[in-house]
This record gives C-alpha cells, structure tokens and sequence, in this order.
C-alpha cells in the first residue's frame, strides 16, 4: 500500500469522529464575541490600526494562542485513539507496512485537519466580517489574497507545534494525560513570546505570527518581528526530532 492510498484509509477512519464537531464549534463560538463586540472595533484603537485590521488580528489573536492549538491537541488524542478501540492498532500493525509509514500517514492526516480548521475558521471570519459589515455600516472585509498570506503562515508555524502534540500523543498512551500535557504546554506561549527565546517553543509559534503581524499593521504597537534564519532552522530541528521520536514509539508497546 503507498503513502497516499494509506493515508486516504486513516482519512475515512475518522469521518465519524467527533473531531469535525469539536472543529465547527471551535470555529463558531469564538468568532460570536467578534461580532457582537465589532462597534469597539471603530473607536479606541482605531486611531492606531483600521477598524477592518484590528477586527481579523484580535480575532486570530485568540484562536492562535489557545483555541486553535487546543482544538489540535483534541484532534491529535482523538485521531490516535481510533487505533487503540478495540485494539484496531494490532490489526494495522499486522500487515505488512512498516508502523513508521503509519506514524507518517496519521500525521499527513493530522496536518489535513489543521488545514481544515483554519479554512473553517477564515470560513467564518468572511462570515463573521459580512455580518458586522452590515450591522455597522463600515467594511470590515479585508482582501483575500492578505487573509491567504496570513492563515498560510498561521499553518506553516503550526508544523512544529502538531509535530509535538503527535509525539506527546503517541508516548504518552493514556488519552487525559496526553491531552493535559499538551494543553499544559500551550499555557506558557503567551509569556514566551515576549521572550528572546521564543523560538524553542513550537506552541508560541502560530500566536507569534499573528502578533508579529499586529506590530507591522498599528502603529502604536512594538511587537518583535520574525528572525526567518534563526526561526527555520530550529523549527525544522524541533519537526523532525518529534517525528522520529513518534516513528520509533509508534505501536511499540502492542509489538511487545
């Protein structure tokens, strides 16, 4: 069986999870705040970023600090467990592919899903945008090929970050300890990111793009801004020792 054709079969296994709920409700509460609350958008801060700007950055500010990698965690836990009910991961591991194909092939899968949710949640941001829009008499969409730019970099920064909560995902078979580890290590990313070294922390990774982002677009903001040569390196170091941590553990403890 080839990577693709592999990967398809883990994309029909969770069509009936509740991954794709816990994505749309995800999407959809967080966005409702905005909405309700778009009049602050024209005034205060309006003299310092476009109402039309601040509206999308506050907006991401939150779903990339918390609930876009807390959704992912969820995912991670839940797209893993699929193997483990009823002991469904003997099976796959007795055929004959290699369990670090697997690993990879799940992975594919879980990096389909950050895709999914962040088109959702741009999805509902152009919903959400239309609607205050209307209601408020000033254009609050902004143009596509800048909302493109920003989500392309929310996911690429996400990488390393799902790269660690598969690891953590993988090693650590219980599913509430898994899921509490990894929402632990969101938690510090809001304080790292005001650090010289957020770079060592994947979690940051995602909100330090939108903040940095903020700090380009008002101008009474001095948010620090991404170091690409120093950023790449250690973000690819961090990816690729998570995967080879979750390749060699992946179903070694039902090998045994």
């Amino acid at each position: 069986m080839n990577f693709v054709s592999l990967a398809w079969v883990e994309c029909k296994k969770i069509k009936r999870s509740k991954i794709f709920l816990i994505m749309f409700a995800a999407a959809i509460i967080l966005w409702l705040p905005s909405v309700i609350n778009a009049d602050l958008n024209l005034g205060g801060q309006a003299e310092f970023i476009s109402p039309e700007n601040n509206f999308f950055i506050q907006g991401f500010l939150g779903r990339s600090w918390f609930m876009f990698p807390a959704s992912m965690v969820v995912a991670t836990v839940l797209l893993n467990q699929t193997e483990r009910k009823n002991k469904a991961i003997l099976r796959m591991l007795s055929l004959p592919i290699r369990p670090a194909k697997l690993c990879f092939a799940k992975f594919a899968v879980l990096l389909a899903l950050a895709a999914a949710q962040i088109l959702l949640m741009t999805g509902v941001y152009y919903l959400s945008a239309w609607i205050a829009s209307a209601t408020q008499d000033y254009q609050f969409i902004l143009p596509p090929l800048f909302v493109a730019k920003e989500i392309g970099f929310i996911f690429l920064s996400a990488i390393p970050m799902i790269a660690v909560f598969w690891m953590l995902s993988v090693c650590i078979r219980t599913p509430v300890f898994s899921v509490g580890a990894g929402l632990a290590s969101i938690v510090p990313s809001v304080l790292v990111i005001n650090t010289k070294a957020w770079f060592v922390d994947p979690m940051a990774y995602p909100f330090f793009v939108i903040t940095s982002e903020y700090g380009k677009l008002a101008s009474n903001l001095d948010a620090a801004q991404i170091k690409w040569m120093l950023w790449i390196p250690v973000a690819a170091a961090i990816t690729v020792i998570c995967l080879s941590v979750s390749c060699l553990c992946f179903g070694q403890a039902e090998r045994r």
